[in-house]
């Protein structure tokens, strides 16, 4: 029997962003807050079914996190292949954190749901045989990675649940809308949402969604550093909202940062270029500046580990030799592949004036996905009656202490189906009811960081929550984040005359999930996956084989180690 979360008691006071009232109100059936595969995935099935669905997105249509997926989608697709070993894999990258009934729902529900998204009209590369071309990523023990475009697999994917979206006129899209916070009824249940819409005519500015579901599908938070493969609007907004309402999160501490990034200099900051694992999956090798390749020996599976460990590897190395960077080498594929396998990677480095084909690529970690976030069940319920959450918002228990290479397109396609029956399931025995915003409970305003405090948080936790942790760095960065908001008549939280808008809605949206994400890192006492604790260096089964489980209530954050 799937585990239903139960729901938290209703809040005294509910915490909200300062923000005007709502100028203008509309009602639907549910709200889908995203627009990558997760969330137009689930736009997608509750049409089919009739329901009548909004989809808001923070920019355009097609600018989500999904469509920077450079590797692909893992499922056991190929000869040989089966659900089991695909478990066994993922399981093996969680370090023992991984919800087993969550990653076996992933893994025998996957191949179907990814030939689901082909009838959809994602083309996959094929070869002669017409069969999907499958490649290797890091922790798989085969070939399971399918891929479009050569390294452009995201895009492809975006490009067709777009089309298909556009295709079907009852699904309403609103474009350039940042979700503000959720609306309760007096029970305490999801009633629809805020956001602000920054376009015109009649929807323009704050307003109100009123919805019977809300289906949270925002991405992740990769904007917390200084340095991330993540695209601008990566702000955390889905897991702050999920805060505010009182919603449990889960696994934050758990921060994959990608092994490979283009390394474009120490100031580097926003959105870098991703080199993608599937380059080392098709041979190339990690070496220093003296080509030694020094994660032989590291692991069975040298330069395709687990992320963690080559992650891990990357810095040692950087520590060992004093270097800034470490470097890539694919100097032995040839121009022919380069330019076949992985063209939009080869533009990118010329681009920055590298040429991979005669060159070595420098390459240094970088923050790229959320393995914690909004916590939910295996129906993608979060602990707040109607809101749900899947896709990197979202922690499921499929990714445990460490995201397996290529799962989270799978877990955001899966996930989504999953949610979209429920709600359908739901709305079919008469439970998905109407909700009547509750407008007599106490609300508390959150007062906004300035716009320039982004830059703040970013750098505290870059220095001081990045790939290498101690307890002494973290404390800075706790005490540096308390600092932004100790004095509600600063310049740092008045914005020095700043009106409430999308860049201090941001600004305070990272500095409470930076917050969440510190006290979490700092209570778990231990190495785990991609939580590297140097004065902790071992990890710890008796006393952290479990999650930590974050919740705000009348505007204070609590985070706890679960009970075993």
């Amino acid at each position: 029997m799937t585990p239903v979360l139960k729901t938290p008691v209703p809040e005294d006071v509910r915490t909200r962003l300062a923000a005007p009232a709502p100028g203008w109100t509309t009602a639907t059936d549910v709200v889908v807050v995203g627009s990558g595969v997760a969330g137009l995935t689930t736009a997608l099935r509750l049409r089919a079914a009739g329901l009548k669905v909004m989809v808001v997105t923070k920019a355009v249509l097609d600018d989500g996190s999904t469509r920077w997926a450079q590797g692909g989608i893992a499922a056991a697709l190929g000869e040989g292949d089966t659900p089991e070993q695909h478990l066994a894999d993922t399981l093996v990258a969680g370090a023992g954190l991984c919800d087993e009934e969550a990653v076996r729902v992933l893994v025998t529900e996957g191949p179907a749901a990814v030939r689901r998204l082909i009838a959809t009209g994602a083309a996959f590369d094929k070869g002669a045989d017409g069969k999907i071309l499958l490649t290797r990523e890091g922790g798989h023990h085969r070939r399971r990675i399918a891929h479009a475009g050569g390294d452009a697999t995201g895009a492809e994917i975006s490009r067709a649940l777009v089309e298909a979206v556009q295709a079907d006129p009852q699904i309403e899209v609103i474009e350039h809308a940042l979700v503000l916070d959720l609306l309760t009824d007096a029970e305490g249940r999801t009633a629809g949402l805020t956001l602000h819409v920054m376009g015109e005519g009649q929807r323009d500015g704050v307003g109100a969604l009123h919805a019977r579901a809300v289906v949270l599908a925002t991405g992740g938070m990769g904007q917390v550093y200084s340095a991330t493969t993540n695209p601008a609007v990566s702000t955390g907004d889905g897991v702050a909202l999920a805060l505010r309402a009182g919603a449990e999160v889960t696994d934050l501490e758990f921060v994959q940062f990608h092994p490979t990034v283009l390394w474009l200099g120490p100031d580097a900051e926003g959105q870098q270029p991703l080199i993608s694992e599937a380059v080392r999956g098709e041979g190339a090798h990690l070496v220093d500046a003296d080509e030694v390749r020094f994660m032989v020996g590291q692991h069975e599976l040298a330069e395709l580990a687990p992320r963690d460990i080559v992650a891990k590897g990357i810095m040692r190395r950087m520590l060992e030799t004093g270097a800034e960077h470490m470097y890539l080498d694919g100097r032995h594929f040839g121009e022919r592949m380069w330019e076949e396998r992985f063209p939009t990677i080869l533009a990118s480095c010329r681009s920055h004036g590298i040429d991979p084909v005669t060159e070595l690529i420098p390459v240094a970690p970088a923050a790229h996905h959320a393995s914690g976030g909004v916590r939910t069940d295996l129906r993608g319920h979060t602990t707040v009656s109607g809101l749900y959450a899947c896709g990197e918002v979202a922690c499921t228990g499929v990714h445990g202490a460490n995201r397996l290479a290529s799962n989270s397109l799978l877990e955001g396609l899966v996930f989504a189906e999953r949610i979209a029956a429920d709600i359908l399931e739901r709305d079919t025995a008469g439970k998905l009811t109407p909700r009547h915003e509750d407008t007599t409970r106490e609300v508390e305003r959150v007062p906004l960081l300035a716009s320039e405090a982004r830059a703040d948080i970013q750098r505290l936790m870059t220095r001081g929550v990045g790939v290498l942790r101690n307890a002494a760095g973290m404390a800075e960065a706790a005490e540096g984040l308390a600092a932004l908001t100790a004095d509600p008549h600063s310049s740092a939280v008045t914005g020095k005359g700043e009106a409430p808008q999308v860049e201090t809605w941001e600004a305070t949206n990272l500095h409470l999930v930076a917050t969440a994400l510190t006290a979490a890192a700092r209570l778990r006492e231990e190495t785990r996956g991609c939580h590297w604790r140097e004065d902790f260096p071992d990890r710890d089964d008796a006393a952290w084989q479990r999650h930590l489980i974050s919740r705000q209530q009348d505007g204070v954050l609590t985070t706890t180690k679960e009970q075993q």
